[in-house]
């Protein structure tokens, strides 16, 4: 018996000669759970996903599958199913035959290949496509099959590396949710490995980022998006305002100082952030908890304001995106949903940029 964690490392370090891919990466994922390892290119998520599947050995740590040390076990023999970015199907056998393949290498009885394929095609929604080939499949049904080729023999475990990276965004989009529906009705764990945040936001129970071959931020999508621990998650998931300053606290409350002009703090943000007074320091503001009023208009009650002059104005169908150079050289984001009563602005306005104090996420900022 289990205690319902699917995967479990410790301490996982690779090297490749001089260069550490991996460093020190913890993480445990229970059962049923679909966790998402996310970063830019470079950062150790591949190379994880490979030594949990066995393709590339670990340099140190452990990696326990179902509560067993898997470290030295080849691939064929842990319990893991795996999906390729480039479906990796055979292209001399019909799509029935490459469901079946896992099943005839691990000996089941014939009667049992065909019920198990037949279920697993119905799985991913293509009963009647066992007799066709992958040359006459479209992309989005040759990763349908290479995803029941990987469940057809029950794994406890996984794993897929950028499955969708090949396909048109309306089709990514579509397996996304089919993606989720499968792992959901088999109640397998599952790895995933992409570059697009919102595929990630979209799909995942948790996120983990990855930076310099370590986790920078392991939790929910909301848990990134809205408590970011650093400059780097705050600004590799989703679009952010960035405002620079230094701490300073007054009798009416603590303060981000900059270039003369004071913003505050709030109270959440700052026992969050834990920096003390005179640390630099960063407010984190998301797009659509800003507000744009005319220049010299008075905001609200409890908000923070600075000045700005728009630059970029993007119509994206449901909302409007203004782009605003701050002063210092800093810049702004804004999204205001479209039909909303709000007045539209123009490239060259000045105007004066308002938000909730609450609605901004303090960061340590290093680089001022």
């Amino acid at each position: 018996m289990t205690d319902g964690r699917a995967l479990v490392i410790r301490d996982l370090v690779k090297t490749f000669g001089d260069v550490v891919a991996v460093d020190g990466v913890n993480l445990e994922v229970r059962d049923g759970e679909f966790i998402t390892l996310l970063g830019p290119s470079g950062s150790g998520k591949t190379t994880t996903l490979r030594m949990i599947a066995g393709f590339t050995n670990q340099t140190s740590g452990t990696i326990e599958i179902g509560g067993t040390n898997m470290s030295r076990v080849p691939p064929y023999r842990r319990d893991v199913g795996m999906v390729f970015q480039n479906y990796a199907l055979f292209p001399h056998m019909t799509a029935g035959q490459n469901v079946a393949f896992p099943l005839e290498m691990r000996s089941i009885e014939r009667t049992e290949i065909k019920r198990r394929v037949e279920e697993a095609l119905a799985l991913v929604r293509l009963e009647g496509y066992a007799n066709r080939y992958p040359r006459q499949l479209s992309g989005g049904q040759q990763q349908r099959i290479a995803l029941a080729r990987a469940v057809v023999f029950r794994p406890r475990l996984l794993l897929m590396d950028e499955p969708l990276g090949a396909l048109d965004k309306k089709l990514r989009e579509a397996l996304q949710l089919e993606i989720v529906r499968v792992s959901r009705e088999l109640g397998a764990a599952v790895v995933y490995v992409t570059h697009d945040q919102e595929e990630a936001l979209v799909m995942s129970d948790r996120i983990a980022i990855f930076r310099q071959g370590q986790i920078e931020q392991l939790g929910s999508g909301e848990d990134l998006y809205d408590r970011p621990v650093s400059l780097f998650v705050a600004d590799f998931i989703g679009e952010s305002s960035i405002l620079r300053g230094r701490l300073e606290r007054g009798p009416d409350g603590t303060y981000l100082t900059r270039d003369g002009s004071r913003l505050r703090v709030g109270e959440a943000a700052l026992a969050r952030a834990g920096l003390e007074e005179g640390a630099a320091g960063a407010l984190v503001v998301r797009p659509e908890r800003m507000r744009i009023g005319a220049a010299g208009e008075t905001p609200p009650a409890g908000s923070n304001a600075v000045e700005g002059s728009v630059s970029t104005v993007l119509y994206l169908g449901s909302d409007r995106k203004y782009e605003l150079a701050l002063p210092g050289g800093e810049w702004a984001v804004v999204r205001q949903q479209l039909g909303g009563g709000e007045a539209e602005w123009h490239r060259g306005d000045t105007v004066t940029l308002w938000w909730p104090v609450d609605s901004g996420v303090l960061v340590a900022d290093s680089a001022f």
